[in-house]
């Protein structure tokens, strides 16, 4: 495999470079392997963020992805309360029809030659079983199960929406000043597997919910299941009349076509990157919409691999035990958090997505690198 760093000329063209770390390109002509890792911060600890799987247009498109995504790792994992930084993986490649068993141990090999600077996950493109492989050749990777006590591994989804779940119901709290989300409406846009269990548990607890989903076979799973889920077509869930919108999709679905469409109060959810561009926070906010910066609210999912990662790896750095319920635990911390958010937004005068990246910062930015 041959591999090599991207120097800070080439780098610097790019929107979102932050002065990275590491860029690294990696190319196996054995297995078809083109991929890039970038670590973007280590300050507080290795970094931790998924492998991406997609067909990207160009490689440029790809260096501009994971330099975008590995900052928000190192924003999303300290206002978490991790002891990690931030990183991400991009393989350029049709998950569907491109990616091979071979390509993907390629790719835990490519993780490797970082010696332990980056920790890699399961993102898009990307199962429990390709993690597995990957651990084949390399112990930093974490996002699967294999008999781990303490009910860590597997999964995440669980954790994400239940953290997703716990920010939304404090943000109800500070907007609405209700314990509860019983009779509440929330959109829902999509009903993967985070989608879906954050529609259990808020039907399960008394609210109203209506959703939009691609996929015809589980909109009839999700009918079945909760009857009296409302379905929409895809486009038309940003016009639905609700208390709040839950965008549980693909990014940038917060922009200038869609904001002015909103009829909701808040905007809580488990998608990565909502807003378009940093001014539609500001749209947002002069619609008085409150929105909960994604970032802090999805945090369940990378809590509950990092603690697998820490069990695996038999490096504690908390003062509690890593089993499941402490687990759990720190998602409802890290979550429902968001409301030190908005109240140091409203002492700031600042937005609530600029209150959080301050918090963060204020956390990797004033810490000496980790031993």
């Amino acid at each position: 495999m041959d591999y090599k760093d991207l120097d800070q000329s080439a780098l610097s063209a790019f929107v979102d470079y932050d002065g990275h770390e590491i860029v690294r390109r990696f190319e196996d002509e054995k297995t078809g392997l083109i991929a890039f890792i970038a670590v973007h911060n280590t300050n507080i600890g290795p970094a931790l963020g998924g492998c991406r799987i997609r067909p990207y247009a160009s490689e440029q498109d790809a260096i501009e992805d994971v330099l975008r995504l590995s900052r928000g790792m190192t924003y999303k994992n300290a206002a978490a309360g991790l002891p990690l930084g931030g990183g991400k993986a991009v393989v350029i490649a049709d998950p569907y029809s491109e990616k091979t068993d071979e390509m993907i141990k390629a790719m835990g090999r490519a993780v490797e030659t970082l010696d332990g600077q980056y920790i890699s996950a399961e993102d898009s493109g990307l199962s429990e079983d390709d993690v597995r492989l990957m651990y084949g050749e390399t112990q930093y990777v974490t996002g699967f199960s294999d008999g781990l006590t303490g009910g860590l591994g597997g999964n995440p989804s669980p954790a994400t929406a239940h953290g997703v779940y716990c920010a939304l119901k404090a943000t109800v709290k500070y907007k609405l000043g209700a314990d509860t989300v019983d009779g509440l409406h929330v959109a829902i846009q999509g009903l993967g597997a985070v989608g879906y269990a954050l529609c259990r548990i808020l039907t399960e607890n008394g609210a109203r919910v209506t959703a939009c989903e691609m996929r015809e076979d589980v909109v009839e799973k999700a009918q079945e299941e909760f009857p009296a889920l409302q379905i929409v077509p895809v486009d038309s869930i940003f016009d639905v009349d609700a208390d709040i919108f839950a965008p549980c999709a693909m990014g940038a679905q917060l922009n200038d076509l869609t904001i002015p469409r909103l009829k909701v109060d808040m905007v809580v959810g488990a998608a990565n990157n909502q807003l378009a561009t940093m001014g539609h926070g500001q749209m947002l906010a002069e619609r008085g919409i409150l929105y909960a910066p994604d970032y802090v609210v999805n945090a369940g999912g990378v809590i509950f691999v990092s603690y697998e990662y820490f069990q695996r790896s038999g490096k504690n750095p908390f003062d509690h035990a890593l089993n499941h319920d402490e687990m759990m635990d720190h998602v409802e911390r890290a979550t429902s958090s968001i409301v030190k958010i908005f109240e140091r937004a409203e002492r700031d005068k600042s937005l609530p997505h600029e209150a959080a990246d301050r918090y963060a910062e204020s956390i990797f930015m004033t810490q000496s690198k980790a031993a």
